[in-house]
């Protein structure tokens, strides 16, 4: 199904595509440019709008909520919903890429399948994954690679009862890809690297990172939204009218830029100006670095504009395109000087797996994925060292990739915390209703006789209306407690106001951290304002070691 819906993308965004390219060679200047993107976007706005009703989940982080705060739970109208919205607006030239929308497809199929079956949460976040794989490898005919972005991106962590169903699901992806729609992403003639290119490798490395940031801190602002204080569709028209004049100067930034990597990668590198409104001024070799260079900063700006003014696309595609870019900017401006011949068809390739592995923090994904779609498995040293590197760079100014930064800083979702386990325990499963309640005015010679019948070492103080006043800690006073002049004094002079108060609805993550901010072992409950018993941390980590192991043997295939 994953592959289905990888073939069904590619061709609905290459036929308008050509439809669009075909319509622009018979005008003058190519101005129809301004306008495609423009109804392109305005078409998923209305679409989004009027048919989906807003209901779509768009982007990777909304996966990872799903998993990690929803049981792995897609709404179903994300099946179809991604296709529709995305072909229409990257066929009509929006410069975003397809993958984040197959990423979203393949994810909603796996976990609908999931739900149909009723199966657990466990096993609906392997199918999530599966789905993943299966759309990515497709999309890509890189059976490796789709395994290696689910288990990088979406799992962190690599076992052999995901990794089984992940390959069996990315190697079927690509059968039906290359069934229904063969042919290969890129096309890499080259005879590999040479030892004096090795300095400029680690240059690129460095710059891929650095260049990662600004994709990370540029793309995070842009998609936010533009035009804020407008309504959907002005924001529609306005950012499409502005992405179709960029467009118009640069035209690589139209759709995916496929096609002028392609063109790059061939070493045809004067058709990237061909159809620019500044193509005559671009004819001296400096001109041309120049206007390479700029596009290394353009697509994820054009990009940001896309997305932020309503389209649906990712920021996969033009991530490659600005490394891809980045690595003919280095090599052709070092074969400018005529000191050294650099492969510009090898520096374009690498680019892309640094510029992937700097802004995903995938860098296994990114070095199997380029070396899959280009053929170039001869170039795995320099893929390993740029994407290294990259990887390092990012990581120190952005500890987290693009889509978890936002996650972690603004909803306080960690990609650490296992919160399925932890939602799948429920507060009253560890509430101790076994307590002895005492009054403020009892006196400490009748609270002897309380201690003596009871096992506790805490015991709550209530009011009448069973609020809770505060807790004897038996541990903190006992030694003042059978002192002789301590007898005549009264529950009210020993009890301590508790450090924090469990609410009965509330979730088991916030408990744990309460657990551990405040340093305690049990905590006091209350239901709409009444007392009704203890929690303590030990009994919290017993029923999180249960899931724990039963979330395991459920994972592991064999085990009968």
């Amino acid at each position: 199904m994953g592959g289905l819906a990888a073939v069904v993308l590619k061709f609905m965004v290459h036929f308008m595509e050509e439809l669009s390219r075909n319509i622009s060679a018979h005008l003058p200047y190519h101005f129809i440019y301004v306008f495609l993107p423009a109804l392109g976007i305005l078409a998923t706005v209305a679409y989004l709008h009027l048919i989906n009703r807003d209901k779509i989940q768009k982007g990777i982080g909304n996966i990872l909520v799903n998993i990690k705060r929803n049981r792995s739970n897609i709404l179903f109208n994300n099946v179809y919903s991604h296709l529709i919205s995305s072909s229409l607006t990257v066929g009509f030239g929006g410069s975003s890429g397809l993958e984040a929308p197959i990423v979203c497809t393949g994810a909603a199929i796996g976990s609908n399948t999931g739900r149909f079956f009723k199966l657990s949460a466990y096993e609906k976040t392997v199918l999530l994954a599966a789905g993943t794989s299966a759309g990515i490898a497709a999309v890509f005919n890189s059976p490796i690679a789709g395994v290696l972005f689910s288990l990088e991106l979406l799992i962190g962590e690599i076992t052999i009862p995901t990794f089984i169903p992940l390959l069996i699901a990315s190697a079927t992806g690509v059968v039906v890809s290359k069934t229904l729609y063969s042919g290969q992403l890129f096309h890499l003639v080259t005879e590999g690297w040479v030892m004096q290119a090795l300095p400029f490798y680690i240059l690129l490395g460095v710059l891929c990172g650095l260049v990662s940031v600004y994709i990370s801190t540029v793309a995070g602002k842009l998609e936010k939204g533009l035009f804020v204080n407008q309504n959907r569709y002005v924001r529609a028209v306005a950012g499409g009218l502005l992405l179709g004049v960029l467009i118009l100067i640069f035209p690589p930034l139209f759709g995916e830029g496929y096609h002028d990597l392609q063109q790059a990668l061939n070493g045809n590198i004067e058709a990237i100006k061909d159809e620019s409104l500044l193509s005559q001024y671009l004819n001296h070799p400096l001109a041309l670095l120049g206007f390479i260079a700029l596009l290394v900063f353009m697509k994820i700006i054009a990009a940001g504009i896309t997305i932020g003014s309503g389209g649906n696309g990712g920021t996969f595609a033009p991530t490659m395109f600005t490394g891809a870019f980045l690595g003919l900017f280095i090599a052709y401006g070092c074969n400018l000087t005529g000191l050294i011949h650099l492969n510009t068809s090898n520096f374009i390739a690498v680019g892309m797996a640094g510029a992937l592995s700097g802004v995903l923090h995938a860098p296994l994904t990114a070095i199997f994925l380029i070396a899959e779609i280009t053929g170039g498995y001869v170039l795995f040293i320099p893929l390993m060292i740029v994407s290294a590197i990259s990887y390092i760079i990012s990581r120190h100014f952005n500890p987290h990739n693009m889509y978890w930064h936002d996650l972690v800083h603004e909803r306080n979702i960690h990609p650490d915390h296992d919160y399925d386990m932890l939602s799948s325990i429920t507060i009253d499963s560890v509430i101790n209703r076994n307590f002895t309640a005492v009054s403020k005015e009892l006196s400490i010679r009748d609270f002897y006789k309380v201690i003596s019948l009871s096992p506790a070492n805490i015991f709550p103080v209530l009011g009448a209306d069973k609020r809770i006043d505060g807790v004897v800690l038996v541990d903190e006073i006992r030694r003042q407690l059978f002192t002789d002049d301590f007898a005549d004094h009264t529950v009210a002079e020993i009890m301590i106001t508790p450090p924090a108060i469990i609410k009965y609805h509330e979730p088991v993550d916030a408990v744990m951290k309460q657990f551990d901010r405040l340093d305690v072992w049990q905590l006091p409950v209350e239901q709409d304002g009444r007392f009704i018993g203890f929690v303590s941390k030990s009994a919290l980590l017993a029923q999180y070691r249960e899931a724990f192991i039963a979330q395991h043997k459920q994972a592991d295939l064999f085990a009968h």
